[in-house]
């Protein structure tokens, strides 16, 4: 059973020509709307880029503005409620409490632009950080061969996932649902009859979580070094397109791309090195949101993943080995789910029965709902983590500041989901009637 559902959808008639009335009176009108929208910038600039901004919002096509908006309103309420919200202090805890959570929901990001669903990444998770105490603490293995054998535990599953799914078709919610009951029950035989386990305050890996923090020249020069990065992507981007007789944006919207960038960036450090700092546990966060960003946008599998989300038949059709998709994206979830499992034993310097369990599925699934990526299938970023793992935790955060207790944290985050699916549901209807989906 997919989350796209087993009824047509309106995307599994692409391939149908359609009548000229349909596209427009104009030649213009008939090119697709992505392909409008890059020409409408090259030649009108700034005014051009606002314009094509303006004009996918009213087609339904809002990215991620819903969810900034929403967490700028969190924030804003937060503060007025407790002054100490948006201290350097706090801000620098809610980097740490977002990042186990959000390395999670890069893997839930994944399987949804498939249109699937895990629902075993708590589980997975919390195995993940069993295997690393057991091992590391009661074997006396060296840390590094733990956190490989945690590593590898959640990419062995992923695989059993996907052959089960590719093989016999079994639905992912309920091999995923299967596996949550399972390899809860493996954890707990894992850990045995005392059931937690402390890690050594003193080994690396708890340093890395805890203590580890870029100090203030190095995040700076990072600033730096990240945006001439994207600057020179964007440049060379422009000249490959330029070169190719394609259009391109122009010299000013990459300047002010990357000014924006520059300045939100230096924000952000400027309030974290009031406290402690930038957390090198948040930093590796980021670096995976990057990476797998550039891996959807950028390669051939990440296409592959975005064409097959859209219409899985369509992609089989154009060559793409489907099969391959499913594995390799259900092996990189709980892959996902391992490693932040393992961030999160790190950061709370211990493992239990409880480890994974509780809302971690809950925060994991929203974050990246919350985020922007679509039940649907076929839309979403990697950022959709980042930007849902910090509404989701910054819920929790204020609301212990407030001494609420986790019913209102439930709720709230309920509410917020519901929102969520209801503004995506709607956008892809709108998106669908602007010819945008």
């Amino acid at each position: 059973m997919s989350i796209q559902g087993s009824g047509t959808r309106p995307q599994d008639t692409a391939g149908t020509p359609s009548s000229p009335a349909s596209n427009g009176a104009n030649g213009a009108d008939e090119l697709p709307a992505d392909l409008q929208d890059e020409r409408l910038i090259a030649s009108s600039g700034i005014s051009g880029a606002v314009s094509a901004f303006t004009a996918r919002l009213r087609s339904g096509d809002l990215g991620s503005v819903p969810v900034v908006i929403g967490l700028i309103i969190i924030w804003a309420v937060f503060q007025i409620a407790n002054g100490s919200f948006l201290s350097s202090r706090n801000l620098v805890n809610l980097t740490l409490q977002t990042t186990s959570v959000g390395v999670i929901a890069l893997g839930i990001v994944l399987v949804l632009l498939l249109g699937e669903i895990d629902l075993s990444v708590g589980s997975v998770s919390g195995l993940s950080g069993a295997v690393l105490g057991v091992t590391f603490v009661n074997k006396g293995w060296p840390l590094v061969l733990s956190l490989v054998a945690g590593i590898a535990l959640g990419l062995v599953i992923g695989l059993f996932y996907g052959a089960l799914y590719t093989r016999f078709g079994v639905p992912s919610f309920v091999i995923t649902l299967a596996g949550l009951l399972g390899f809860l029950g493996l954890q707990l035989l894992v850990l045995g009859k005392e059931g937690s386990l402390n890690l050594p305050y003193d080994s690396a890996l708890i340093g890395f979580a805890t203590r580890s923090f870029l100090s203030p020249a190095i995040a700076y020069a990072l600033i730096v070094v990240v945006v001439a990065v994207y600057a020179l992507t964007r440049l060379r981007t422009r000249s490959a397109r330029a070169a190719a007789g394609l259009s391109a944006a122009p010299m000013s919207m990459i300047a002010i791309k990357a000014a924006a960038l520059a300045v939100v960036l230096l924000i952000a450090v400027l309030i974290l090195n009031g406290d402690r700092g930038v957390s090198s546990m948040f930093l590796l966060f980021l670096a995976l949101v990057v990476a797998t960003d550039l891996a959807v946008r950028r390669t051939r599998w990440g296409r592959a993943v975005v064409a097959v989300g859209g219409n899985v038949e369509a992609a089989r059709r154009a060559g793409i080995n489907v099969r391959m998709i499913y594995l390799s994206v259900f092996a990189a979830c709980s892959t996902f789910a391992a490693v932040g499992g393992l961030l999160a034993a790190a950061r709370l310097v211990a493992v239990n029965q409880s480890s994974g369990g509780g809302d971690t599925n809950l925060n994991a699934i929203a974050a990246a709902v919350i985020g922007g990526t679509s039940l649907f299938g076929g839309r979403g970023s990697a950022y959709s983590a980042l930007l849902g793992a910090l509404v989701i935790m910054s819920i929790s955060n204020g609301l212990a500041l407030l001494s609420l207790d986790s019913s209102v944290r439930y709720m709230v985050t309920a509410g917020v989901l519901l929102i969520a699916v209801t503004i995506d549901s709607l956008s892809r209807r709108s998106r669908q009637a602007h010819g945008r989906a």
